[in-house]
């Protein structure tokens, strides 16, 4: 197991991270390799850096912009896989993962992550995206949990979901705690229940990060958890971490995370310094503790022959609808009346069961992240 952080072209993230990485704390880096896509020019010694973890192996991209499972195919994402394939020639990468989900916003490429149904569709087309990132990368592929849901059933059937994803492929999971722990309050769920519902033996990642809290009248206590990667990680989250790390036998990566706008000042730098330490120490004691050999690469098990790229009409139009809807809506009870009289309603998307605060945390995430 190697102590990682996320390591971005951020003058905040580096000034934070520069004394871990001077001293040698910092044992692999996660890179989002897409945040630089549009760059006219990357700093030759960033390039560096990557380079020297790439170099012994410890390097992982992840990326943010695909939209993995927006019902149509766009250039972007042909463009995307490009520029994946050229990377993954410049450097060596040890692995690839993606979110979630599909990106609200007229085109899926900006805005946030939302749930998608689990359907037949989504899951041909998660499939069939999943296997053109390894096509690009030729590197174990993986996906990470998300933070949001509607419901308490969607929180349920994530794990099993996201493991019927991977499989074609032999991916694995980053499993994200910070977005464990908002499912655990935004549903009232205990810990020892949701984890059981996860593959844990395909567990590659872990990430920890901090949040924030929004109120909410109808939430549990009062209020949302939100995953917005701009505090210290909560001692509740530490307290995950100690718990799961023995239940996944093949994780290889545990990684701090925090956004650039969380780390403006010297105490909040001071901080990130002090949860990477401490992560840093659970990881030593549970490396310690098992001396069991990775017993998966997570590489395809077989050949994947061509194939046609998968789409679905009315899973795009549908998300479009939504999209709209969302980041529209003036409240959560305007979301709701149009949701209720759109195509979405009795279908796989199952609105009616979704919970009035989560509805409004839709409607709060695409309306700031809309473009």
């Amino acid at each position: 197991m190697l102590a990682s952080i996320a390591c971005n072209l951020d003058a905040d993230i580096l000034s934070a991270a520069f004394p871990l990485l001077e001293e040698g704390q910092v044992e692999a880096l996660e890179w989002s390799f897409d945040t630089l896509f549009w760059a006219e020019q990357v700093p030759s010694w960033f390039t560096e850096l990557l380079t020297t973890y790439s170099n012994h192996n410890r390097l992982v991209g992840h990326g943010m912009f695909f939209s993995l499972l927006s019902g149509k195919w766009t250039l972007e994402q042909q463009q995307w896989l490009r520029q994946l394939h050229q990377l993954a020639a410049q450097f060596r990468f040890d692995h690839i993962t993606e979110h979630f989900g599909f990106f609200t916003g007229q085109n899926f490429h900006y805005g946030a992550p939302l749930h998608v149904p689990y359907c037949e569709a989504t899951l041909r087309i998660g499939q069939d995206r999943l296997r053109r990132i390894y096509e690009a990368c030729q590197c174990p592929v993986g996906l990470e949990n998300l933070a949001f849901s509607y419901s308490l059933e969607e929180v349920k059937q994530h794990g099993a979901f996201l493991e019927k994803l991977i499989k074609p492929v032999n991916g694995f999971l980053i499993l994200d705690l910070h977005n464990v722990y908002c499912q655990l309050h935004n549903f009232s769920v205990a810990f020892e229940e949701l984890v059981m519902l996860y593959p844990t033996d395909r567990v590659r990642e872990i990430h920890i990060s901090g949040g924030s809290w929004e109120g909410s009248v109808s939430a549990p206590g009062g209020r949302v958890r939100r995953d917005t990667h701009d505090e210290a990680v909560p001692e509740e989250v530490f307290q995950l971490l100690d718990a799961t790390l023995p239940r996944c036998p093949n994780v290889k990566y545990v990684v701090l995370e925090q956004l650039g706008n969380g780390l403006k000042t010297e105490p909040s730098k001071i901080q990130f310094r002090q949860d990477f330490l401490r992560m840093q120490a659970l990881v030593a004691k549970h490396r310690d503790h098992t001396s069991r050999p990775l017993t998966n690469t997570f590489l395809p098990l077989h050949p994947l022959p061509p194939s046609s790229i998968i789409e679905d009409e009315e899973l795009y139009k549908q998300q479009l609808q939504l999209s709209h809807i969302l980041e529209t809506a003036s409240s959560s009870d305007e979301a709701q009346r149009l949701l209720h009289a759109s195509t979405l309603a009795k279908t796989a998307w199952k609105i009616e069961q979704w919970e009035p605060h989560m509805l409004q945390t839709a409607v709060d995430i695409a309306q700031k992240w809309k473009k």
